[in-house]
């Protein structure tokens, strides 16, 4: 008898496949940092896709030192603000938001995402965030920062998109003094990732609404013998009689697409304040003109245009190398057909 192999089909790592609870998308963890605080995060809105023809600076790659065409997807990154910053402290059962201090001035847009603080006693807050951290009950210091999309031509919106962002550092005391000053003002991209950096890209997929096993799972169809009732999109079967229940590994119908996914490991090919020089005649399928600063991040990313895209520092750095990308040439050819 010959010996059969039939590896099982989908993977069960993101089970269970549920929608995600919310467009912005939420990071767990963040690299360390041991040296000065630097801010850990940002947050754009993607595009589309062109390519780009650069020379290959990889080490010993079949094509090293020659122009080698890659595929490029365009992120456009406005200045994020920073409303907030929030402590939280650490116990057995884990972090806990401690206090919060508010920037004196709020964008009245930032009202359509948030009910603002009306009656908000500043100095008190100060000198609470202050003697936390004197006394060594703040653990880790985060940025309430958001987007500004009104200032995009390509997202039909104008409500900002609030997310957290961890400030990075050791000294919590000198934590404090960075995120202090950053109350109130504007970040750009350049200000967390530089030009052949390595990030982890995060955003949530295109969502495409309850599917069946066949295309959720990518199990076989069923042949014609085999296809009872003419169905050939069924799984075989849902298990044994016992246990008397149907097992969550079995192949079902549900919800494909819409769940949040991470890239690790994005190379970032160019960081760049003139969008014109990236955007085609005509302007990107389905998003229209730049406005603002762009980033170009080598290979494809998950969510389909128009989605927020959150950018952070690569977590699985490892051997890689920073190294300055030479771009030769950037195709801005219309993409209307």
């Amino acid at each position: 008898m010959p010996k059969i192999n039939r590896p099982r089909r989908g993977s069960l790592a993101f089970s269970p496949r549920k929608r995600a609870k919310s467009h912005i998308p939420k990071y767990q963890s963040w690299p360390s940092v041991e040296g000065a605080p630097i801010l850990q995060g940002f947050a754009g809105y993607k595009v589309g896709m062109t390519h780009v023809v650069m020379v290959d600076d990889h080490k010993s790659s079949p094509t090293e030192g020659k122009e080698i065409m890659v595929p490029v997807t365009v992120i456009e990154v406005p200045a994020m603000k920073v409303a907030a910053i929030r402590a939280y402290s650490k116990d057995t059962y884990g972090k806990h938001a401690f206090t919060e201090l508010w920037a004196e001035q709020l964008d009245g847009v930032l009202g359509r995402r948030i009910n603002l603080p009306k009656e908000y006693d500043r100095d008190a807050a100060v000198k609470k965030f202050s003697d936390a951290v004197a006394a060594g009950t703040v653990a880790e210091i985060y940025a309430l920062a958001y987007t500004q999309p009104a200032s995009m031509s390509g997202v039909p919106k104008k409500v900002p998109d609030l997310m957290e962002i961890k400030v990075g550092g050791a000294d919590i005391k000198k934590l404090f003094e960075f995120a202090q000053g950053l109350l109130g003002k504007e970040v750009g991209l350049s200000n967390v990732i530089q030009t052949g950096a390595y990030a982890d890209i995060t955003a949530i997929t295109t969502g495409k609404g309850t599917q069946g096993a066949v295309k959720r799972w990518g199990v076989a169809l069923r042949k014609r013998k085999h296809a009872v009732g003419g169905k050939k999109r069924h799984v075989g079967t849902l298990g044994p009689w016992n246990p008397h229940h149907i097992r969550w590994e079995v192949p079902q119908i549900g919800q494909l697409g819409y769940q949040q996914r991470t890239e690790f490991n994005k190379r970032i090919l160019k960081v760049s304040e003139n969008a014109s020089e990236i955007t085609p005649a005509g302007g990107f399928l389905h998003y229209g003109v730049l406005k603002n600063p762009y980033v170009l991040v080598k290979g494809s990313i998950p969510g389909p245009v128009k989605r927020l895209i959150r950018i952070r520092p690569a977590i699985r750095q490892g051997e890689h190398v920073v190294r300055m990308p030479t771009i030769q040439f950037v195709s801005v050819q219309s993409k209307q057909g």
